[in-house]
């Protein structure tokens, strides 16, 4: 387990720096002088220069990228060219909206997947399943954006239950209405992706119902769904732990587009504003951190599924 443990540390030191390398440079591939872009149209040549060297925007593009390095190994995401403040500081206060919608979507489609999967499992061969099964294809084909459009016409304009975006001025300070701000966007997310994940959790349960030991437990006597919670449900976890424990990350750095449908003051509206205004500092790190994240996210997951699931330690003994 220590073995796999350092193999899998390894690997994600050697991902989180490749994606630096990527970041970074597909920046600068973009066009336009951010330089110009910040100094506005009525500057002079010499105050974009001036700004340039202050910047270090003139120096070799190989050297503002070991800057930038040296900078995230002693974990300082560097200052924003166009407010001039730390960039980590924005970055978590935008994150504050976006980990917590990320995680109430998370929420949501986790309920709807599992409930709504083993019913649709259980119940295959008759209506319900193939309800279940037909609408969720339907949903699951729905972009994010479209289902949030359809779900601000119905819930916020005709029933008038939310509002149809914003979030409060004092944000956390007010609980209840943080809450309440998130909840239609959550539940846009959590719909597409809860229909989506419901396909797996259905086909991880007919698996399991065809396994011996559940046809067996059923066959002593036991009904078939005591059968499944006690022996086939636990099984069929391991395999579902791994994909929910990714969707978080999807719902996390998917939200561009909720935030931004929904004018949610969250990392990904922060993003899409600062790659307009040429802030390239800023999108490098938020980019870098969203890739942070996942790539954490992601080595955590198989290490916790290498923890729990017995048969891969024995494989790998």
């Amino acid at each position: 387990m220590i073995r796999f443990i350092l193999a899998r540390t390894v690997l994600l030191v050697g991902g989180l720096f490749l994606s630096t390398v990527l970041i970074f440079f597909t920046l600068r591939v973009l066009p336009g002088d951010v330089a110009q872009v910040i100094a506005g149209t009525e500057a002079t040549a010499a105050q974009i220069q001036e700004l340039r060297d202050r910047l270090g925007l003139d120096d070799p593009v190989i050297v503002q990228y070991g800057h930038w390095l040296a900078g995230l190994l002693r974990f300082d995401l560097g200052t924003s060219y166009i407010t001039g403040q730390p960039v980590d500081a924005e970055i978590f206060a935008k994150a504050q909206v976006t980990v917590p919608l990320g995680l109430l979507s998370l929420v949501i489609a986790a309920a709807l997947s599992l409930t709504l999967g083993y019913l649709a499992a259980v119940r295959h061969r008759g209506p319900w399943g193939s309800v279940i099964s037909f609408t969720a294809q339907g949903v699951a084909s729905v972009p994010t954006l479209w289902a949030g459009l359809l779900l601000i016409l119905l819930f916020a304009i005709v029933l008038r239950w939310f509002p149809t975006g914003g979030f409060p001025r004092t944000a956390w300070a007010e609980p209840g209405a943080a809450l309440y701000a998130l909840l239609l966007p959550a539940l846009t997310a959590g719909l597409v992706e809860g229909a989506i994940l419901l396909r797996y959790v259905r086909s991880s349960v007919l698996e399991v119902l065809q396994v011996d030991y559940v046809r067996t437990a059923a066959a002593k006597g036991t009904t078939r769904r005591r059968a499944l919670l006690s022996d086939g449900l636990p099984n069929a976890g391991l395999s579902l732990f791994t994909l929910f424990g990714m969707q978080i990350a999807t719902l996390i750095v998917g939200a561009i587009i909720i935030e931004n449908l929904f004018q949610l003051p969250g990392l990904g509206r922060m993003l899409v504003a600062d790659v307009g205004a040429r802030d390239f500092s800023k999108v490098q790190a938020t980019i870098f951190v969203m890739t942070a994240f996942v790539l954490v996210l992601g080595a955590l997951v198989d290490i916790a599924q290498r923890a729990i699931d017995p048969q891969q330690r024995l494989r790998h003994a």
